[in-house]
């Protein structure tokens, strides 16, 4: 593969960190997620897990609760951490490597709305039963969190 020198890439790289999770509503019985669609850069609807960027001093955990929030309606409170994920893509002439730290959470409150997405990416808003996740979510890495999720949820239950 015609690849750059090890340690050496043509386009800067910019580190970028999100923060976001698995929101159940545990009240049903068939244990509801609320997960988000939003457009790619390529125009292409994909569903996934609500996640954004922590503000100011806000820790990862602080900042998944805002962001599911913010971009589902759904109020929740941090049960467990569920790992992270990194990947990388390449936009406007940089790489960007991305961590996504996902914590799984109870829904604690609130109506399932996009209207409070302050940055608009949220096109529309779902519960999906806990064992259809896998099935609806776009990303194989989200629903290897998704699993652990599933794993970890009997403690709480």
């Amino acid at each position: 593969m015609g690849s750059a020198a090890p340690g050496h890439h043509a386009l800067p790289t910019v580190e970028e960190v999100s923060a976001g999770g698995v929101v159940v509503d545990t009240a049903t019985e068939e244990l509801r997620v609320a997960i988000i669609a939003r457009f790619n850069r390529g125009g292409r609807l994909e569903w996934c897990l609500p996640k954004g960027h922590p503000e100011n001093a806000e820790t990862n955990e602080e900042a998944a609760v805002r962001e599911i929030e913010e971009e589902t309606g759904i109020q929740g409170k941090v049960l467990a951490t569920l790992g992270s994920i990194d990947y990388w893509f390449t936009v406007s002439g940089h790489r960007v490597h991305k961590t996504v730290h996902h914590f799984l959470l109870r829904a604690t409150g609130g109506q399932l709305t996009i209207e409070n997405d302050p940055d608009h990416e949220a096109v529309d808003v779902a519960w999906v039963p806990l064992a259809e996740l896998g099935r609806k979510l776009s990303f194989p890495n989200e629903r290897r969190i998704v699993d652990l999720a599933r794993e970890v949820l009997p403690e709480y239950l």
